[in-house]
């Protein structure tokens, strides 16, 4: 169980943590990004790193990523019929490495050994992870043979968050935030790539 040792505080103290309107939820994940997957049941609470995501549905709102069988996070998910994603930045992508290595069925106390930060969202149960630049809450909507069979999880969005000085007005704004709050995306071997420059290309009218 990874209880005392592990810094969990509830609700956020960074006043960039903002809601994301439900309807723009999907836009939180739509550039294809590295996340971490958080969930807890029966006071535990575990995170793992899945480069496998995608959003699914408009309204409501839905996600998809893949869980592998081996790992203790997917059993807190089934448990507890919830988890989060969140998009780490690049200050974090040794802790993303290390989350999407070390498996708490090996390393019961990983969480409070690498130091990862957690809170709860106002009115939320599932830890969220710091240091990120968006959080996305899901309800699970069970699918048993898609879980067994292909490992893939579906998740209803409930709540959705993001740094406001990256994300606002239900856009990212890469190109003018802080280079360490760009998201990060994986390729293999501990390889990431940071999200790069914008271009804007006119959309024809219909």
């Amino acid at each position: 169980m990874q209880t005392a040792s592990m810094d969990l505080i509830s609700g956020s103290a960074d006043p960039h943590f903002q809601p994301v309107a439900l309807e723009k939820a999907y836009r939180l994940l739509n550039h294809g990004p590295t996340v971490l997957v958080s969930a807890a049941h029966a006071g535990e609470r575990n995170v793992m790193a899945a480069a496998w995501a995608c959003a699914l549905d408009f309204t409501p709102p839905k996600v998809t990523v893949v869980l592998d069988k081996a790992t203790r996070t997917r059993a807190l998910v089934e448990a507890s019929g919830r988890f989060a994603l969140q998009l780490p930045t690049v200050p974090i992508a040794a802790l993303t490495v290390e989350l999407g290595t070390i498996s708490a069925l090996q390393q019961p106390d990983k969480l409070a050994q690498s130091g990862v930060q957690l809170f709860e969202a106002p009115g939320q149960q599932t830890p969220l992870v710091a240091g990120c630049a968006a959080w996305l809450e899901c309800r699970l909507v069970p699918e048993p043979h898609n879980q067994h069979s292909y490992d893939l999880f579906i998740g209803e969005v409930t709540g959705a968050w993001a740094d406001d000085r990256v994300f606002r007005e239900g856009h990212w704004h890469f190109e003018t935030a802080p280079q360490d709050l760009r998201t990060l995306h994986y390729v293999a071997g501990g390889h990431f790539y940071a999200i790069g420059e914008a271009i804007d290309v006119p959309v024809p009218k219909a």
